[in-house]
């Protein structure tokens, strides 16, 4: 069996530098991070926790993560968590960084360790990967994915509504110029978010294409769109940003200038984590049933275990949203 040591000496790096990369707690340039992903591949290498797998006595579900520390995805987590252990499950959870090679590293060696079944949080999955874990006959359930080409169950919500009842509430609170910070647009729901914010205002005549500017789904970034999008409109009076880590940013870039919230700008976000309700002021928020989402997640896909023999086939369980009403955008409407 390879070790790391072996990698290393492949890529022509350190033991400490495939560490780095595989933990993620250090810079690895992109060009070393491509040599250590093949010589992994080439070695069939798979770190220790995913080996241990294999001699699990209790039946096992993966849950793959793009951002644990995200409190979207950590809630979620705590969701498919509990109905798991309810139900006799363990969960091994995989944090994939945001990056497709960590992804395709964690899929290839569940497959190959026969994981029970899993539940796909995070971006890469591609129809290729699909098809090997079904050839394999391990039922997948995937969260927030377009439903094109995917022959899977997948469980979303109505983001492009979400993002229009956002603008909507931003609008009657008086808003007369409205940003959007918008996320990652390889993810199909910050693709969604966007969509529903500009189908919405295109038609006013204060609309133009630099009131959106991108956050990458990070507090840094919202904080980041916030002097972006200033410097280009300085009269803007309401923020809609793509989820509520971004907003957060947005709110704390907003207060270190000085700007009153809600009363010069009003501020929406958009998933409804628990961190909206503890800042101040409290973040008005489009809010996912986030525990919802992963408790059905769980279920289907246990139940999926429990009936192997099915044909795979594409089922989309839509959740719908609701619009919380915090501080954030609580103000006197004005006249439009």
């Amino acid at each position: 069996m390879s070790t790391i040591k072996d990698v290393a000496k492949l890529a022509g790096v350190s033991i400490a530098t495939v560490s780095r990369m595989i933990n993620q707690n250090g810079y690895v340039s992109k060009k070393t991070e491509v040599r250590i992903s093949e010589a992994m591949e080439e070695l069939g290498y798979e770190p220790l926790i995913i080996r241990r797998l294999a001699d699990h006595s209790m039946p096992t579900i993966a849950l793959i993560l793009p951002d644990i520390t995200n409190p979207f995805f950590s809630e979620l987590a705590r969701a498919v968590e509990d109905i798991c252990q309810q139900k006799g499950y363990t969960v091994f959870f995989c944090n994939s960084d945001n990056q497709d090679f960590k992804e395709k590293s964690y899929l290839e060696a569940l497959r190959k360790r026969k994981i029970d079944g899993i539940i796909y949080a995070s971006n890469y999955l591609t129809q290729e990967e699909l098809h090997k874990l079904q050839r394999d006959n391990i039922p997948v359930v995937v969260l927030d994915r377009s439903s094109d080409n995917h022959k899977c169950t997948l469980i979303r919500c109505n983001n492009y509504d979400g993002a229009q009842l956002a603008v909507k509430h931003l609008l009657d609170t008086g808003c007369r110029k409205i940003a959007h910070i918008y996320g990652p647009q390889e993810i199909v729901t910050a693709q969604e978010r966007l969509n529903g914010y500009e189908d919405y205002v295109k038609s006013f005549s204060w609309y133009t294409p630099s009131l959106m500017a991108p956050g990458h789904f990070q507090l840094e970034g919202g904080m980041q769109a916030v002097e972006t999008l200033l410097l280009r409109h300085p009269d803007i009076d309401g923020i809609f940003a793509g989820n509520d880590f971004m907003a957060i940013g947005a709110l704390k870039a907003l207060h270190r200038k000085g700007i009153q919230i809600p009363n010069d700008i009003a501020v929406c976000g958009f998933d409804g984590v628990k961190l909206a309700e503890i800042i101040e002021p409290e973040l008005t928020t489009v809010a996912q049933p986030i525990y919802e989402m992963g408790e059905t997640a769980a279920r289907t896909l246990i139940e999926q275990i429990g009936n192997r023999d099915a044909k795979p086939h594409l089922e989309v369980i839509e959740i719908n949203v609701s619009l919380i009403i915090r501080e954030s955008t609580r103000r006197e409407c004005e006249s439009q």
